[in-house]
């Protein structure tokens, strides 16, 4: 057997919703980002609770990207398709390569399968126009029945164990080491140590199924790490290296961490994750509804902790009075979106970027409120740190925004070390203050004082109604609400953020591509593909979207075209319009619920550079 070097693969795993793709693939991406590859993935599963077995709406997908060197995104079509079904096939083969290679379960394609994802003949393969040449086929539940005859597992449960089958064989054909696998299945099923040892019985069956019949359809590749930095690495979805980036804030700055949530996809899995860290101070709280989440987090901020409150575009608006509390009591909070298809309930399992200008005016009044966006998974953990230190230290709520697509994607992600991040300094009241300090007292920066209840001689009052700057009563006289309404916008304009970035050809490029959050890695390889071509492109991605950089207006005015990119109709680019005088760009926008497809990109912005 030959084993050959392969500088990157795509693997698209596809079946019903309850057939285990999402594990598999998590197992699968684990084991690539342990040994250093580089990984970008992309989790695809319906909005239905559970579709109908063997249904065209009910397939799931997991596409999972690896490499030698980084990889930006999870690939618009894959090497290896695997296809537990009839209806997956069906589906999903419009995402494979023409030459992929492709793994089916036989016993998934009779009659009554083939019907159900409308098939109009037996000859499936031929009615898709697939070589069977390219095909693995292999009767796998069959052969996970025989492998598990003697387990004492009931039929349902042996099922379950097909994914596992196929994630061997998938091994297999990539040189994966199964002892990664084996400790991963360890580790989730700790608590039932049979279920455990049955997966791993059936991953071993199927990667002997590979080698012992040596298909011919694809070769076996090894993917081997070049620039690895020395370090210990996992595989970390974007909501939970948010989770930790919040975490990691809360020990910087010695505070509890505190989330009110409520349940909404695809933020979910941020208060699951936090739930299970109650030994590092973390609080939990499920909320009955979006605003009593939001409020039951100002009160946290209040009584001293890092308060946070995490939902997606639809808990936006409920929770829009709660955070504008936050606004007019100058309160550290952080508020986490992780934007999903809209408007109402929308698209729940998919990605979009369509919450932006909600998120920079979706309140009533003047209430002025940072805003920053997470660019990857793993930048998560980056931008989670990023507005928790922003709240904390300039008294303030702060947004941060992420997506389906790198909420629920991961990346292999290097455990940090906490040492190497900043300090965390909140504006405490200071000692010499006691006898003279009011609510709303400010340092050299503008920023409100903390004086976290508790600190005897600076007892205090906060609310909704508007407070006279000396004093911190309630105040209704004009020339001190347009004060204050003035000061706290000052505030957020005077925090301080890195500047705007320029990558590639940033110097002489005929084209600068812009955009914002989760489209980074699509927008970079669009980039990198029309550089190959001997085009001269620059990007521009923002992660501080409120404020802006200091030198987004010098960068912006500096090419002679730009285009805009984002999953909206142009709020990104609206933004900018406003606030950069003379701005006009070009624009890209899609609304399909779905990543950019980064061949797409590249057809359209090669052909902004020729016009």
């Amino acid at each position: 057997m030959e084993i050959k070097e392969k500088e990157s693969v795509v693997v698209r795993f596809s079946g019903d919703s309850g057939d285990g793709m999402q594990l598999a693939g998590n197992i699968f991406s684990t084991v690539s980002a342990t040994v250093g590859n580089s990984i970008s993935t992309f989790p695809d599963y319906p909005a239905d609770i559970r579709a109908p077995q063997g249904s065209l709406t009910g397939v799931s997908g997991f596409q999972v990207h690896i490499g030698a060197e980084q990889v930006y995104t999870p690939g618009d079509l894959c090497d290896v398709l695997v296809a537990m079904n009839a209806a997956a096939l069906k589906t999903q083969y419009r995402y494979a390569k023409p030459d992929a290679a492709i793994i089916i379960d036989t016993d998934s394609f009779g009659p009554k399968d083939l019907e159900k994802a409308q098939f109009k003949t037996e000859d499936y393969l031929g009615e898709m126009g697939i070589d069977p040449d390219r095909v693995i086929a292999c009767p796998l539940t069959t052969m996970v029945k025989d492998c598990l005859k003697d387990s004492g597992m009931d039929a349902k449960s042996v099922s379950k164990c097909r994914n596992m089958f196929a994630l061997g064989l998938v091994c297999w054909l990539f040189d994966r080491d199964l002892s990664v696998a084996f400790n991963f299945l360890r580790e989730k099923f700790a608590k039932k140590p049979e279920v455990a040892e049955a997966n791993i019985k059936v991953i071993q069956a199927g990667y002997d199924y590979g080698h012992n019949t040596h298909s011919s359809v694809a070769n076996v590749y090894r993917i081997e790490t070049k620039h690895k930095v020395p370090g210990r690495y996992m595989d970390i979805t974007g909501n939970k290296a948010t989770a930790y980036g919040f975490i990691a804030a809360a020990e910087k700055a010695g505070l509890k961490l505190y989330l009110g949530s409520y349940p909404i996809t695809p933020a979910t899995d941020v208060l699951h994750e936090l739930s299970k860290h109650k030994s590092l101070g973390v609080i939990t709280v499920q909320c009955e509804d979006e605003i009593a989440g939001c409020a039951s987090a100002v009160g946290a901020s209040f009584a001293g902790a890092l308060a946070v409150t995490s939902t997606s575009g639809p808990g936006i608006c409920l929770k829009s009075e709660a955070m504008n509390l936050a606004v007019i009591m100058e309160l550290p909070l952080v508020v986490l979106d992780v934007q999903r298809g809209g408007p109402a309930t929308g698209l729940p399992t998919k990605s979009e970027q369509t919450d932006l200008l909600q998120a920079l005016f979706g309140r009533n009044g003047e209430s002025p409120m940072p805003v920053v966006a997470a660019a990857s998974p793993t930048d998560c953990f980056e931008m989670a740190f990023a507005a928790s230190k922003m709240a904390l230290e300039h008294m303030t709520p702060v947004i941060l925004m992420t997506d389906a697509f790198v909420a629920n994607g991961s990346g292999a992600f290097k455990l940090p070390n906490l040492a190497d991040y900043p300090a965390i300094n909140p504006p405490y009241v200071p000692e010499e203050l006691r006898g003279s300090w009011t609510p709303y007292m400010r340092n050299e920066e503008g920023v409100r004082y903390w004086a976290v209840p508790g600190r005897e001689g600076f007892e205090h009052i906060l609310g909704g109604l508007e407070k006279d700057d000396k004093t911190g009563a309630i105040s209704t006289n004009p020339e001190n609400h347009d004060l204050m309404t003035r000061k706290r916008k000052a505030k957020i304009d005077a925090i301080p953020v890195p500047d705007l970035e320029v990558l590639g050809d940033k110097d002489d490029a005929e084209l600068l591509i812009v955009g914002f959050g989760g489209t980074y890695g699509h927008l970079h390889a669009a980039m990198d593909e029309l550089r190959a071509q001997g085009k001269k492109v620059a990007l521009a991605h923002f992660r501080y979207i409120n404020p802006l950089p200091k030198n987004t207006a010098e960068v912006l005015m500096k090419y002679p075209k730009v285009v805009v990119a984002e999953q909206n109709m142009g709020q990104l680019a609206a933004w900018l319009r406003m606030k950069v005088d003379g701005f006009v760009p070009m624009q890209f926008n899609q609304v399909k619920g779905q990543p950019f497809n980064t061949s797409e990109l590249v057809t359209s912005f090669l052909n902004l550079v020729k016009s």
